[in-house]
């Protein structure tokens, strides 16, 4: 079962006054932003989503899904490598998958990431192969809710910083955090924003 975030009213009433982003925040509304418990699955899209657009990611996880069910570590441990490429991955996020879920059963409680510090999430999904720091953040966001990530290494967000700020040039992932700044603590909702603000429904 999904459900919104807790924060989407009271991050949309604070972001609706900010001059930069204001305007998105109102033509939005609150961020669509809805959590399952189904923490590996999520896990394993983000994975998937890695380098990819909205809907390529969508479409390649819908088969992977038909290979693979339910996406859980066991089955996905069955399934192998080349079965799980046969969805469309790559080898390497095939690599991963089968990686997280060698994690899952051994040393990696992602439930237990609910009452772990953002860093220290971001730090521990990093142990896992094939995990890097896009997709601890896109965890963080999409999976446990947190309301104050950014993504300086996300080339929509970049594309939407540089939208709303109405900047000649795309900004680097080291300008990103400054120009983030502002909408702490609700960062995550700001994500949301850029990411409608550049394609609207993705």
């Amino acid at each position: 079962m999904r459900r919104p975030v807790q924060w989407a009213g009271e991050s949309h009433t604070a972001l609706r006054r900010d001059k930069v982003i204001g305007r998105w925040a109102e033509r939005f509304g609150p961020p669509s932003l809805f959590l399952s418990d189904d923490l590996f699955k999520n896990l394993a899209a983000a994975i998937v989503s890695q380098q990819l657009s909205g809907r390529a990611a969508e479409t390649i996880f819908s088969r992977l899904e038909k290979v693979v069910h339910p996406i859980e570590s066991k089955t996905v441990k069955k399934a192998g490598l080349e079965r799980i490429r046969s969805a469309g991955l790559s080898g390497n996020k095939a690599k991963s998958l089968l990686a997280l879920a060698d994690a899952a059963e051994n040393n990696l409680d992602l439930h237990s990431l609910r009452e772990t510090p953002d860093e220290d999430v971001i730090e521990r999904l990093c142990e896992v192969w094939g995990v890097g720091r896009w997709t601890a953040e896109m965890f963080l966001i999409f999976s446990l809710g947190r309301p104050d990530v950014m993504s300086a290494g996300d080339l929509g967000l970049r594309k939407g910083l540089q939208l709303v700020y109405e900047l000649e040039d795309l900004p680097e992932p080291v300008q990103c955090e400054g120009l983030f700044a502002r909408w702490s603590p609700w960062r995550s909702a700001a994500s949301w924003y850029l990411w409608e603000a550049v394609a609207p429904g993705r």
